[in-house]
């Protein structure tokens, strides 16, 4: 079930491959997976082989509090897959949490973590069969089916993929190798790089290559699976390619140091910052950034309008996913366990306020009243994205129609909902031109309503949530 509390859009999982003989591969993944922790924090998980049997260690909570030193060196092998997981189908739970393991007929192993959102599962499910039964997310059903494949996992992802619907990005091995693939479109991210001692990482983004030293080589292609064993690194293709890349990857989920084929995340909102300083000005004496994915736009809008750069808001770094609940009275303070305003810097100050999104409301109007009970003489809010009015149902937790403030009001609706001075989103056209990609290599669905892969009508009543699963 989503959590009610939860007042943005949420990053969804973080995915890790790794073949590297005479290597920690354990380790490896777990630094790589450090990494890719902001794509999800409730369940981590790594599974390893020696190449005769796989080993799967996963538990609830954050990369450092599932894995000690005592449990990596209990993972012992020379390839290994890893995730990080935010649920966006089934349930948070220990029994959901990636790799899922499933073992084939003969006896072998298989392990598979995935990043996106399947959108013909009932279809999966039905051809499946019995079997279907106890899968209780997208990512165990497509464990359960390439198990249930005959003939090796190469040629089972091979087949099984061109079934397949929706977007995501999967890591999968077996007992000797392992695998990743994309789908057609291209929506998630997923890169090559090279080991420094010889041996291969793929993973979600670059940032998990750069923590383990390896070479950026390349992206993983859209429709293509990348294989890597003892007899070295292979790709095939199982459809052609198209291109629909996620834009909120770079307006929100990935790390600014990721980088693509393209660009650099940070490259990529810090032109969006440029380009909302020249179609949304303000009279001000002070930038501040919403930390972190705000930062690197603020100071192009800083550099764009000659407007100085402040920090503005402290942000706790620790505070992630949380199990204890506050009391009502803690609640109500909302933004504050996340972020603390600079009075001797705010107070009697006209501010920019830069963020990334408005999905409900309700974080912009605590961060607007929070800045100006420490003073801040004005509050004109600037948002690096189109308003967010339609969801995400490709592996994004971004609410319901009808909790999405932008889907029924108008900008100065929503201006004065969060109580700012004034309020300005950045363009879809100046959007796209600070991807450095076309409009049509991108997915936009969340702000212009056109979902580039077909979603079934039972998918979309559920808001962004797999009817066939249990919520």
């Amino acid at each position: 079930m989503r959590d009610p509390d939860r007042s943005g859009a949420r990053d969804e999982c973080g995915v890790v491959a790794v073949y590297a003989p005479g290597e920690d591969v354990a380790r490896l993944t777990y630094y790589a997976l450090y990494a890719l922790q902001h794509r999800g924090q409730e369940s981590a998980g790594i599974a390893v082989s020696d190449g005769r049997s796989i080993m799967v260690s996963k538990e609830m909570g954050l990369v450092s509090q599932v894995f000690d030193e005592r449990k990596l060196a209990s993972l012992t092998g020379h390839l290994g897959v890893g995730h990080v997981r935010y649920s966006t189908t089934g349930s948070s739970t220990w029994d959901n949490a990636q790799p899922a393991f499933k073992v084939t007929p003969t006896g072998t192993g298989l392990a598979l973590g995935h990043n996106g959102n399947l959108t013909n599962t009932a279809e999966l499910a039905a051809a499946h069969g019995e079997a279907a039964r106890g899968c209780a997310t997208d990512s165990d059903l497509l464990a359960s089916t390439l198990a249930h494949h005959d003939g090796p996992l190469d040629g089972a992802l091979a087949d099984v993929l061109t079934r397949v619907r929706g977007a995501w990005s999967l890591v999968v091995m077996d007992e000797r190798a392992v695998h990743a693939a994309r789908d057609p479109f291209g929506v998630r991210p997923l890169v090559i790089g090279r080991l420094p001692h010889g041996g291969y990482i793929v993973a979600s983004e670059s940032a998990a290559l750069d923590i383990v030293g390896a070479h950026f080589v390349r992206d993983v292609a859209p429709g293509e699976i990348v294989s890597i064993d003892a007899n070295g690194f292979r790709t095939r293709r199982f459809a052609e390619a198209g291109s629909a890349f996620c834009v909120f990857e770079h307006v929100y989920l990935a790390r600014p140091d990721h980088r693509d084929g393209q660009t650099s995340v940070y490259a990529s909102r810090r032109r969006m910052g440029v380009a909302l300083a020249s179609e949304a000005p303000a009279e001000a004496d002070l930038v501040i950034p919403v930390p972190d994915s705000g930062t690197a736009a603020a100071s192009g809008y800083s550099a764009a309008s000659g407007i100085p750069y402040a920090e503005g808001l402290v942000k706790n770094r620790y505070v992630g996913r949380t199990f204890i609940e506050p009391s009502q009275t803690l609640r109500q303070l909302g933004i504050r366990l996340k972020l603390n305003p600079l009075r001797d810097v705010l107070e009697g100050q006209r501010l920019v306020v830069v963020d990334d999104s408005i999905v409900r409301g309700n974080t912009s109007r605590q961060l607007v009243r929070m800045l100006r009970e420490v003073g801040a003489a004005e509050v004109h809010l600037r948002i690096t994205s189109p308003p967010v009015r339609n969801p995400c149902y490709y592996g994004i937790d971004m609410a319901t129609p009808a909790e999405l403030i932008a889907s029924g009001l108008s900008v100065e609706e929503i201006r004065d909902f969060v109580g700012a001075d004034s309020l300005a989103y950045l363009s879809e056209a100046a959007l796209v031109d600070a991807s450095q990609r076309s409009r049509d290599a991108l997915c936009m669905a969340c702000f212009d309503g056109r979902y580039p892969i077909p979603v079934p009508p039972e998918q979309m009543s559920a808001g962004n949530q797999l009817a066939m699963f249990d919520q």
